[in-house]
């Protein structure tokens, strides 16, 4: 309990569930996760869609999210098809989740303002440059990620529903402080406990082994003694960490760039505008915001009439007044019509959005201002660098597969056009293959027909961003059973160690049902003897004896209970329980950090279990991992 207890507190469980990150998905270009179409559906959710190219873009930006936080790690776990199949299902589930979530959230009438998604949206940190929302980079994040604004706003709005709906039932848990003290008791108990090891290398030394049974084991495992198709490996490896370093940007090419992108540098012309808004779109809304149109055109404060006919309730209570903002940021109608306005105190025509009819009153202007040269000055350095460095090293790439391409019999002259060295091993299999060597498509190229049978060298292959490999077969050797000769010692060792870990098991076995029963003679008959009485914490001690010291039964009339474990080094350890040790503990607040941390594993078995029924009570099916099961 107190092992959950602690993972819940350490677990982002609403990230885990539902990835609430954003980012992780929205700029690995996640744009076309919200497109819908008429190809075979993934999954479906109820009435509802999730179109296999949404899946399919989803995957590939968790995928590319894994790879840029694993690197070669995740690319070698890519390289086996069930752990693909799990990866690929785990994001499918997880675009369920959201679907579910959503539907019960809009069933609940669960709802997310316009204003709260802007709000949101300009104070996100991703969109920020020295401390202000920055329109520039909002619009680059959003075209990188295939978003126009709108669709940013509609899945910023889903988003922020999920988390309203996830808030609501995290916000229902507290903790008891009885449950507290319950828990904090069992944290502190202690147990006495003595120990008997038995030794498994004596056991292993003691075991008879003929040789009749280690030419049978032989016979009947021939795998375990199969060495694998092997080749001795030359390669080239090319990276273009450290490149920046050697790079040199003169004050002249500073200079050229900034004047060439003074837009970069500059910060976005803002507007202040009022506006009154009549909710809807039919005839009648309209006919109302004309008329306000015309009182306004005759002379009516339009403060005055914000405050009493605009349906924007917040911003009516101001006089219409909204906060300062960049272009691209509103909805697009009202966008175009507020940066249409000219001067301040310019009032607009009747303006319709997705929102409603709108009136806009232009009241300031904040011209764009580039920023000096001094103060950017570090950021161009970096820019440039990062582009010649990077100019550099293709430059060397393309040397480094023009020259391995025409001469294949050899990498010295591959090496030599590029200044690096040649990297050789001894025999090697993808088990024992130095890490370098292990990425599933450089063994691929070298079990290839052309760099294996026919000695050329491989293509470049990428391992990371500037980071390559050329690589050739040296020699190589097939797969092949050792001969018994080789491995006869090995085999008795391996049977010695299974019946010694036999012979240790049914001792343990015999010794504990004999104390169970009562009959402790078997200790001097046997010449064992526990040792000294120790009293361990629940954390304290060696952790695998703990462990299951802690999941005895508390003795009763003073007879000690008996359990069985293993050490770090496989010894059997037979464990007597004498005595269990309440400790007595405080009262503890329902407002501590214990009782936070409980509310937040209750929060996190209440969202599973939310989920699950509305997986139970909603039809949930996969269209495209049914076809493929078939």
């Amino acid at each position: 309990m107190m092992e959950r207890l602690r993972e819940g507190a350490s677990s982002i469980w609403v990230k885990i569930i539902l990835s609430l990150i954003i980012f992780s998905f929205v700029f690995a270009g996640v744009g076309s996760y919200l497109a819908g179409g008429s190809e075979q559906a993934a999954a479906k959710v109820g009435d509802q869609e999730i179109g296999q190219r949404q899946f399919e873009q989803a995957y590939q930006n968790e995928r590319n999210r894994m790879q840029s936080q694993l690197g070669d790690y995740f690319a070698t776990l890519l390289g086996d098809p069930e752990y693909v199949k799990q990866f690929r299902r785990s994001v499918l589930d997880r675009m369920v989740n959201d679907v579910l979530i959503e539907q019960r959230a809009h069933a609940l009438g669960l709802r997310i303002s316009d204003e709260q998604v802007r709000q949101t949206i300009v104070t996100m940190p991703e969109f920020q440059r020295d401390g202000k929302f920055d329109n520039d980079t909002y619009n680059m994040l959003l075209r990188r990620s295939n978003f126009t604004p709108d669709q940013f706003a509609e899945y910023m709005r889903g988003d922020m529903l999920r988390q309203q709906f996830l808030a609501a039932i995290q916000g229902s848990d507290f903790a008891l402080s009885n449950e507290l003290v319950a828990l904090r008791k069992l944290e502190v108990q202690q147990r006495e406990v003595r120990t008997l090891t038995l030794s498994l290398d004596e056991f292993t030394q003691k075991a008879e082994i003929t040789d009749e049974e280690i030419q049978a084991y032989y016979d009947q495992n021939p795998q375990q003694f199969t060495r694998p198709e092997q080749v001795k490996v030359a390669y080239i490896e090319l990276s273009g960490k450290g490149l920046k370093d050697t790079i040199a940007i003169s004050d002249g090419e500073v200079e050229a760039y900034y004047d060439d992108h003074h837009a970069k540098y500059s910060s976005a012309e803002q507007r202040q505008v009022s506006h009154i808004l009549i909710q809807g779109d039919s005839d009648e809304a309209k006919a109302k915001a004309e008329a306000v149109l015309v009182k306004l055109n005759e002379g009516a404060d339009f403060g005055a009439l914000a405050a009493t006919d605009s349906d924007d309730t917040f911003s009516a209570k101001d006089g219409g007044k909204l906060d300062w903002m960049e272009a691209g940021v509103m909805d697009p109608e009202f966008d175009k019509a507020a940066f249409a306005l000219a001067n301040a105190g310019d009032i607009s025509g009747v303006v319709q959005s997705a929102f409603g009819f709108h009136i806009i009153k232009l009241d300031a202007v904040k011209a764009s201002v580039v920023k000096p040269l001094a103060d950017v000055k570090d950021s161009i350095l970096a820019d440039l660098r990062d582009q010649k460095a990077a100019e550099v090293f293709y430059e060397m790439q393309e040397t480094l597969a023009k020259t391995a391409y025409e001469m294949p019999d050899s990498l010295e002259d591959a090496a030599a056009a590029v200044s690096a060295d040649v990297h050789t091993t001894d025999f090697i299999s993808e088990a024992d293959a130095p890490e370098i060597l292990k990425n599933p498509a450089v063994f691929r190229a070298l079990l290839s027909p052309e760099v294996l049978e026919d000695g050329l060298n491989s293509d470049v292959i990428e391992l990371a961003p500037e980071h390559v490999i050329v690589v050739r077969v040296e020699e190589s050797r097939p797969e092949s059973v050792l001969p018994f000769d080789e491995v006869a010692s090995s085999v008795k060792g391996r049977l010695a160690a299974q019946k010694g870990e036999q012979q240790a098991q049914q001792k343990a076995d015999e010794v504990i049902a004999a104390l169970r029963e009562g009959n402790s003679d078997i200790l001097a008959t046997e010449s064992l003897s526990f040792g000294e009485a120790q009293t361990i914490a629940r954390n304290g001690g060696e952790p695998t004896i703990a462990r299951v010291v802690f999941t005895l039964a508390k003795p009763v009339d003073g007879k000690a209970v008996y359990g069985m474990t293993r050490d770090a080094s496989g010894n059997v350890v037979i464990v007597a329980l004498d005595k269990v040790v309440e400790n007595d503990v405080e009262a503890i607040a329902t407002d501590s950090q214990m009782a936070q941390q409980l509310e937040q594993m209750h929060a996190q078995q209440d969202v599973m279990a939310t989920l699950q029924v509305l997986r139970d009570t909603s039809e949930v099916a996969y269209p495209a991992l049914d076809t493929a099961t078939n």
